[in-house]
């Protein structure tokens, strides 16, 4: 993908990367598939990491754009963000599940799982199956020699017609700005994490 394509706010982004891949790099080739749910970051979100202001954490989200941010929660699992914005504004999309398409052995090797569903469909659950953590973040998501990078999908539209609708609806697992409908996810997809009270749909 671009590094154009992240320049918009992270809820356009959000949006617009459902259909598209998340590829991880491993020694046996490539794993990833294409992305079902995400979740925008804001400018002036209280949910968002970058809230704060700049910290050693969240630096990456500062951009530029196009690149990961990964951190740490719970003390053991780690999530991947996409970097949106043009640098020095802390925005970013949290990829919530993708479809494991490709690479799906080795991700089960370090995923053991009864439904492939349940292999990818968290944003933990991503970064287990992936091996992702703290050493990706800052990783250039525009570059296809990446350990991990974005693929823009040839048939993105045939896919999100054949999993969609796209429900718009509210974020998980936050306290604050927990209403905002910031989280995107196609609908039919099994893969998703976890479905609310529907907003909008489209």
């Amino acid at each position: 993908m671009p590094r154009e394509f992240y320049e918009p706010s992270a809820k356009v982004v959000a949006k617009r990367l459902l259909g598209h891949w998340l590829v991880r790099r491993t020694p046996n080739g490539f794993a990833g598939g294409p992305i079902v749910e995400a979740e925008g970051y804001i400018t002036n979100d209280p949910g968002c990491h970058a809230f704060v202001g700049l910290t050693n954490r969240n630096r990456s989200m500062f951009g530029p754009p196009g690149r990961a941010y990964v951190y740490l929660i719970y003390g053991f699992y780690h999530c991947f963000n996409a970097v949106c914005c043009a640098e020095g504004v802390g925005e970013a999309v949290l990829v919530r599940a993708i479809e494991a398409r490709f690479g799906a052995e080795w991700m089960k090797s370090n995923r053991p799982v009864e439904k492939e569903t349940q292999l990818t469909s968290g944003p933990g659950k991503i970064c287990v199956a992936l091996k992702m953590d703290r050493a990706l973040d800052g990783a250039d998501l525009c570059d296809v020699r990446s350990e991990v990078f974005l693929a823009e999908s040839p048939d993105v539209k045939q896919f999100r017609r054949r999993f969609g609708p796209v429900v718009t609806t509210t974020r998980v697992g936050l306290t604050l700005a927990a209403d905002w409908p910031l989280r995107f996810y196609l609908e039919k997809s099994g893969f998703v994490s976890k479905r609310k009270r529907l907003i909008t749909n489209g």
